[in-house]
């Protein structure tokens, strides 16, 4: 009778067992996000000391550049603003003129030994940009088409001149931006003379093709 019974009933998994896969399964989802979420703080945690370093480096960048334009700088023949040397085009070059000046000439001699020093410390360039006013060129000024041709010969004049006082070719070039980034208002004689001027940046070496550093 008992075997007739017992052969009646279905087996069936024990209660514990299935709770203990259960457990199993939230216990595998619970480290699988711990882990996500480790990773992710870890990965934040990276971006910011990357982020700090690099504001350290361009703090001490700063800093290098401005130990080594002391001289000019304190004589208040050039400014420096977010690492950018800016020198006025009065003091460079006679107006709607690419000849630079006796005094221009001797400043960006005095500028050179400071910025090869710099340079050889860094692997960067020389960034030499022109910028004009909004001022049409002089009439009857036929070197000029307009303020973009005089913009991008005054830096290349600068450019240049960097290279004959012993910057190396392959750590300096020009750029041209003629009347479109002005400093202040055109307004005025003031501010048009503020707008008259050349910026001397560091900038980073472009990598070669290869991955090294440019020729």
């Amino acid at each position: 009778m008992s075997d007739e019974i017992d052969g009646g009933m279905e087996p069936t998994t024990p209660i514990w067992a299935a709770f203990g896969d259960l457990m199993s399964v939230l216990l595998g989802a619970f480290v699988l996000i711990l882990v996500g979420v480790i990773g992710m703080q870890l990965e934040l945690t990276t971006r910011l000391h990357d982020e700090v370093r690099q504001r350290q480096m361009e703090a001490q960048r700063r800093k290098t550049l401005e130990q080594a334009l002391a001289g000019p700088l304190a004589a208040g023949r050039v400014t420096l603003v977010n690492g950018r040397i800016g020198i006025s085009g009065n003091v460079l070059f006679a107006l709607n003129s690419d000849q630079l000046q006796p005094q221009g000439r001797e400043l960006l001699k005095s500028l050179s030994g400071p910025l090869s020093t710099y340079l050889k410390s860094r692997d960067e360039i020389l960034m030499v940009s022109g910028f004009a006013d909004d001022q049409q060129v002089r009439a009857g000024n036929r070197r000029f088409a307009d303020n973009w041709e005089l913009s991008a010969q005054r830096a290349l004049t600068v450019t240049r001149a960097f290279i004959d006082a012993g910057i190396p070719a392959s750590s300096v070039f020009a750029a041209a931006f003629g009347s479109e980034q002005p400093v202040s208002s055109n307004a005025d004689d003031a501010g048009r003379a503020r707008n008259r001027r050349v910026e001397i940046a560091a900038v980073p070496r472009p990598a070669s093709s290869s991955g090294g550093r440019a020729p």
